[in-house]
């Protein structure tokens, strides 16, 4: 019997599927017809995409191509279609045999214990359940203690199991958060599989030079040829590495192709210069200040005001000095304040942005901005010698304290001036600590964080103490972990005292989400009688006592939790 000739054609994989990436079509074949009855017509060339659209949208839409008058549509879209495959299989040519890959580097870090290797993957097997109205029962949440894991691991220098690492890096693609903790524990082995995946892409941004191999330190040839030749991320990893290593390297080789690079990039080179800043990178900042991109001007504005005794540092306080004055006339004497009445060229030169934003006067943004990057060293002699707790505590005239202030704690901040932040920082006991006062919350929170991490502890427990925790939780979050003893008896008395109210435990629940990641472990004895349901008061909130036992369950449960998994992870 007769069959349908099938003419060779061009490659192609296999039924309704596109043809495969980097084959070659041939030219199209001559159209041969069958005799036998019933038999399709072999589809002309370019058919393929008709066939797969009749296909998506049903026959009794759209006529398969090749189709007689009278025959079943879906009967003739398989038969074209089964023709249409085998003419283009039957001209596949083979393709260039794809080089293998290398294989993965090796770790040197030794393994981890057997333990510790079961719990990560329990961590990592762990998925977060759908969003609701707080979260309910007595388990832990393993995956908000998987970053607590990394850290102790990465401290105590184990290399993951090879099987774990694409879970990992799953992981770290969901939370930005954990990306640089999982990358330092994946290890190189990383960078290997992100170059496989392309969902894993976010770890050869994070590797320096974006997972190339950088020239060898003593290598200068092979670091100029990179400088000049390589990618962004290559050059920018290189850069990153020479500071950290050799802080006036790196600036000699930005400064030799400055002039003509790009203004974004120019941007991201200056950027790196915030590692091991000193006096001696002022010239090359200086220089930036006429850049011809405002973005540059103003980071370079900024790393110099971060320098006490530079020159623009030095022009700041004379512009902000003649803003600011002890007003003798008073019966007290309190601070007076001027603000600019304009921005002249040479402020503007040097990094003040003259467009006040929407809602805010163009004085007091000025004004913020000459005493935010004027030395705080200029104020003692300037207001009578007096210290800054002093210099705090006067009053300022015609309600410019709020700004005065703000001003001042960003200075602290930039300048990390441990004396400043505590005077502006003030009593923990105090009312105006627990707001409103002339320094926010937020503006405390980053003041903490010029502190050492003891001093800051004992700050937040006196706030604690003396305000509760319905203000505490912006300043818990830059307390170091796990807490100190003071800090978490702080926070665990005033759970019991909210507890006590016979409130509701949801008002309090990203506290004690902090305290299940942040409490010492070692305090889980203490939360033995918290587990039980209290007696229930006539102004309680119905069944809030049984929500307080839960939730005090889940803190003792996470809190052995951490200790086992530390216990792991040896000594």
């Amino acid at each position: 019997m007769n069959r349908p000739s099938v003419p060779v054609g061009s490659p192609a994989p296999g039924a309704l599927n596109s043809p495969a990436p980097g084959t070659v079509d041939s030219p199209a074949p001559r159209t041969v017809h069958s005799p036998v009855p019933g038999a399709v017509d072999s589809p002309p060339s370019g058919a393929w995409e008709e066939l797969v659209t009749a296909a998506l949208l049903g026959t009794d839409r759209r006529r398969p191509p090749g189709c007689a008058p009278g025959q079943e549509a879906p009967k003739a879209l398989l038969d074209v279609a089964a023709v249409e495959t085998v003419r283009r299989r039957a001209g596949l040519r083979p393709a260039r045999a794809v080089r293998r890959s290398q294989p993965a580097p090796e770790d040197p870090r030794p393994a981890l214990p057997p333990a510790a290797a079961r719990r990560l993957a329990m961590l990592l097997a762990d998925r977060p359940g759908a969003a609701g109205g707080g979260r309910r029962g007595t388990a832990p949440d393993l995956m908000e203690l998987l970053p607590q894991w990394l850290a102790t691991a990465n401290d105590r220098g184990f290399a993951p199991p090879p099987q774990s690492l694409p879970a990992l890096l799953d992981a770290a693609r969901g939370r930005t958060d954990l990306r640089p903790a999982a990358l330092t524990f994946a290890g190189p082995r990383a960078v290997w599989l992100a170059r496989l995946n392309p969902d894993w892409r976010f770890a050869l941004r994070a590797a320096p030079g974006g997972g190339a191999a950088l020239p060898h330190p003593e290598d200068s040839v092979g670091i100029q040829q990179l400088w000049q030749e390589g990618l962004f991320a290559e050059r920018v990893g290189l850069l990153s590495a020479i500071r950290a290593r050799e802080p006036a390297a790196a600036r000699e080789l930005l400064t030799a192709t400055w002039a003509t690079e790009r203004a974004e990039d120019r941007l991201m080179f200056l950027d790196s210069l915030r590692t091991g800043l000193g006096p001696q990178d002022e010239p090359f900042l200086e220089q930036a200040l006429a850049d011809r991109s405002r973005n540059v001007r103003a980071t370079a504005a900024e790393l110099l005001s971060a320098l006490p005794g530079s020159a623009l540092a030095a022009r700041m306080a004379v512009r902000a000095g003649a803003c600011v004055a002890l007003d003798h006339t008073l019966q007290t004497p309190a601070i007076s304040v001027e603000a600019p009445h304009e921005c002249d060229a040479g402020m503007e030169r040097d990094g003040v942005v003259a467009k006040a934003p929407a809602g805010r006067g163009e004085r007091s943004w000025w004004f913020g901005q000459l005493v935010e990057a004027a030395p705080l060293r200029t104020w003692p002699g300037r207001l009578g010698g007096r210290t800054p707790r002093q210099i705090v505590a006067l009053p300022v005239t015609d309600d410019w304290q709020g700004e005065l202030h703000a001003a001042w704690c960003r200075a602290a901040v930039r300048q990390r001036d441990g004396e400043w932040a505590r005077a502006l920082l003030g009593s923990p006991s105090a009312p105006e600590a627990g707001g409103p006062g002339a320094v926010s919350l937020a503006e405390r929170a980053k003041l903490l964080g010029t502190l050492g991490s003891a001093e800051r502890a004992e700050w937040v427990a006196g706030f604690i103490a003396a305000h509760g925790l319905s203000e505490a939780f912006q300043l818990l979050g830059v307390c170091a972990v796990p807490w100190s003893g003071p800090l978490g008896r702080a926070v665990v008395d005033a759970l019991n005292i909210a507890r006590d109210a016979g409130s509701y435990p949801w008002s309090f629940s990203g506290v004690m989400g902090l305290a299940e990641r942040c409490l010492d472990p070692a305090e889980a004895s203490r939360l033995d009688g918290l587990q039980a349901v209290p007696d229930e008061s006539e102004d309680a909130s119905p069944g809030a006592g049984g929500y307080w036992a839960e939730a005090f369950q889940r803190l003792v449960t996470t809190l052995r939790l951490r200790a086992a998994m530390t216990e792991e992870l040896g000594t």
